[in-house]
């Protein structure tokens, strides 16, 4: 028996197209089966609390990286459920950095295939990340794809990109980091498990989900016009190397907002200061791809 989370309204069209798939395949296959459709918005998170009161749960989940934050924050039991992941959101970040494809056959395919293995996450108190959760400018950018009345998907992302990098502005924050407490001015920091943010952009190339670290990536303050440059190397994932930016590799991090910036937690914005961060390991299990996922060893 699978159960399915469908958010109707994940990228109107494409979702419709995957959820029907997938409803003809396991008829075809004679695969039993329950829909869950959401009606508001954290609806997932509520029908996971009930469907985790079963005993076992084999769990499709169709959407974007907000439906499946949505999942992630309603598990109780993390020993009775295992996730499988259709994706058809506007942003399907963390999906790349798990070696599922994008394509509907492909990765109903992987779930069927049955083979599951632990994928990292990231505690932040009261919530849970499963991408990447941080501050600055992609923060910013979400505000203001949320204000923004044109546009839509990743068209309306990048509208909202060039809208903030045309009233840029830098964030004071305070990072305590390996028992060392600063304060910096950056221009966006992310704590990452998976690898890009954005609808593709490679934030921390070199995140790997189920190795017990995540990545830290702080961006501080540059001359303006050094922005655009900068960005067009962000693109290709290439900013990692560049001398202002720092990346670390751990298990836990608090990053303080010291302005009025706000925080970003799998691409949903929230008013809270305060980022503690700690990554689970070994804890939550998804279905995968065993050719291409990253070595636990």
């Amino acid at each position: 028996m699978l159960d399915i989370i469908f958010n109707p309204i994940s990228n109107t069209g494409k979702s419709k197209k995957a959820y029907d798939y997938v409803i003809k395949t396991l008829d075809a296959k004679g695969i039993e089966y329950k829909t869950h459709p959401t009606q508001k918005s954290n609806h997932a998170t509520e029908i996971v609390r009930e469907l985790n009161k079963q005993p076992k749960t084999d769990l499709i989940v169709l959407g974007g990286d907000g439906t499946f934050n949505e999942v992630l924050n309603g598990i109780d039991n993390f020993e009775t459920i295992t996730l499988g992941f259709i994706p058809c959101g506007t942003g399907n970040d963390y999906v790349k950095a798990a070696g599922i494809p994008m394509n509907f056959s492909k990765s109903l395919d992987i779930i069927l295939n049955n083979y599951s293995d632990y994928t990292d996450f990231i505690q932040l108190d009261d919530r849970r990340s499963l991408n990447c959760a941080g501050a600055g400018m992609d923060a910013d950018v979400l505000v203001r794809f949320n204000t923004m009345k044109f546009w839509k998907g990743k068209i309306k992302y990048y509208m909202s990109l060039l809208d903030v990098l045309l009233h840029l502005k830098f964030h004071k924050v305070e990072i305590t980091l390996d028992g060392k407490t600063e304060e910096k001015s950056v221009f966006l920091i992310s704590v990452a498990n998976g690898t890009c943010i954005g609808g593709g952009m490679p934030i921390s190339p070199n995140s790997i989900i189920n190795d017990g670290k995540f990545d830290v990536v702080i961006v501080n303050e540059i001359k303006p016009g050094k922005v655009l440059p900068l960005l067009l190397k962000f693109l290709k994932g290439k900013h990692i190397n560049e001398p202002c930016t720092e990346t670390y590799r751990t298990d836990e991090v608090i990053i303080k907002i010291l302005d009025d910036g706000k925080p970003q937690v799998d691409g949903e914005v929230f008013d809270n200061k305060v980022l503690n961060c700690k990554l689970i390991t070994k804890t939550l299990k998804i279905f995968c791809n065993e050719s291409v996922k990253p070595e636990l060893e």
